[in-house]
């Protein structure tokens, strides 16, 4: 019988269902699949929906297996398969789908029994994961995919409606007996010996230069694997060819980049501001634009003010989906519009792109004053607290067009070189606590 130092080590990796956290855990899977592990990413059919119609594009799985999570059928009513995700997910829904996430747990135990991996690596909002891994005798190790999750005391430097929202969310909205603080504290908590962070030393140094923010590193060690930023391949997407020559068309760093993510929506009001920001910087721009599924909003030219499409024609590219990495990494961007989400923030960085921050919610204002103290980057100003066309002009012409911007791109390609260098030794630093952790 093989022992467990000659059998490849197996992972089961159980990400929170956002896509914010789906991606990072399979990014991390892609790299621990290369050094010989297998590994098994678990969660709902339609969080696995996008890897896997990609996998199906490849020739090889990459010792990368997905395994479906089936949410309990008595949620399905009122939360069917479509909505296992918090992508397109009715606010009035959330508290359902963690209740039906928590419910999932003999499930989840069953997966267990039958793959027995070696670890389980699990995500900030699923104590009952570890728990379960533990009572099957299996190594538990919490994942974070967001730096700031180490501050313990959830920071918001910027007061707005939604930061509002989300620590009311956090410490007063309780699912199945537990506030999202009480969750994340239970996962900390239960992670065997060391939890994994999405991150570098160069910018974890920065982040905590002050010594002032508590670390959950006096719970157990950090362990940063890297920026575990994706690599654009050639598969990656039939849609690109149009993009992509849009821009090779365009003149060295001409070109701004805006995108807020998968998951946050500019109002009405935000989303005039930032479109008669855009037209009055005169920069071209690609601009990823996003609405609600429960909007009222039914098309781009809709959620759009009149007459900014033909105005801006030529010079403006509107899509509702873009391959970012392509584009950042593309010689004509030369800055990018930004939420300042974790992930988001780590591509600009580890592809040289100044980022023009645009914070709003959760841990995005902590990462947009990281960007700004690493000289990478510029916050725009908000006027009483709300997004205006000429703060959003102004920055995006002082980042592409004028000459401050040229010491940004300066700083930000150094970054980058010393990011990409350094990556390879964190993760493999990483991979070797974790084997040691179990065998």
């Amino acid at each position: 019988m093989e022992s467990k130092q000659q059998k490849a080590i197996s992972v089961l990796m159980l990400p929170y269902l956002a896509h914010g956290h789906v991606s990072p855990f399979y990014e991390l899977a892609k790299k621990f699949s290369t050094k010989g592990f297998q590994i098994y990413l678990c969660s709902t059919p339609i969080c696995l929906e996008p890897i896997r119609n990609n996998q199906n594009k490849l020739s090889s799985s990459n010792n990368i297996q997905l395994i479906d999570l089936q949410l309990p059928s008595s949620f399905h009513q009122e939360l069917p398969p479509h909505y296992h995700s918090t992508k397109n997910l009715p606010s009035h829904l959330r508290n359902t789908l963690l209740a039906a996430f928590d419910a999932s747990k003999p499930a989840f135990s069953d997966i267990l029994k039958t793959l027995r991996p070696d670890l389980v690596i699990y995500d900030l909002f699923q104590p009952w994961a570890p728990e379960a891994a533990r009572e099957q005798n299996i190594e538990a190790v919490l994942f974070l995919t967001s730096a700031a999750a180490q501050n313990m005391n959830f920071e918001m430097p910027v007061e707005t409606e939604s930061s509002k929202e989300t620590m009311e969310l956090l410490s007063k909205n309780s699912v199945s007996g537990m506030t999202f603080i009480q969750r994340f504290y239970q996962c900390v908590t239960s992670s065997s010996q060391l939890i994994l962070v999405k991150t570098t030393r160069e910018i974890q140094i920065k982040y905590y230069n002050d010594g002032s923010k508590p670390s959950l590193a006096v719970f157990s060690p950090l362990v940063l694997v890297g920026p575990l930023v994706h690599k654009p391949q050639d598969h990656d997407g039939d849609d690109d060819e149009k993009i992509m020559d849009w821009l090779s068309k365009k003149e060295p760093s001409s070109v701004v980049f805006v995108s807020f993510g998968s998951e946050n929506y500019l109002s009405e009001e935000e989303m005039e501001e930032m479109a008669d920001g855009l037209e009055l910087s005169n920069v071209d721009f690609i601009w990823v634009v996003r609405f609600h599924g429960g909007s009222k909003v039914t098309s781009i030219h809709g959620a759009l003010p009149r007459g900014f499409l033909e105005r801006t024609n030529g010079r403006g590219l509107i899509v509702d989906w873009a391959p970012q990495a392509k584009i950042l990494q593309h010689s004509s961007t030369g800055g990018f519009v930004s939420h300042c989400g974790w992930s988001s923030t780590l591509e600009a960085m580890v592809y040289g792109v100044p980022i023009i921050a645009i914070p709003m919610k959760l841990d995005q204002p902590i990462n947009a004053k990281l960007v700004v103290d690493m000289g990478v980057g510029m916050e725009v100003p908000r006027k009483n607290k709300e997004l205006a066309r000429e703060e959003v002009a102004s920055v995006i012409r002082r980042v592409v067009v004028e000459e401050e911007g040229k010491e940004l791109r300066k700083t930000a390609k150094e970054l980058s070189e010393r990011l990409k260098k350094e990556e390879d030794e964190e993760f493999d630093e990483a991979m070797e606590k974790l084997v040691q952790l179990v065998t």
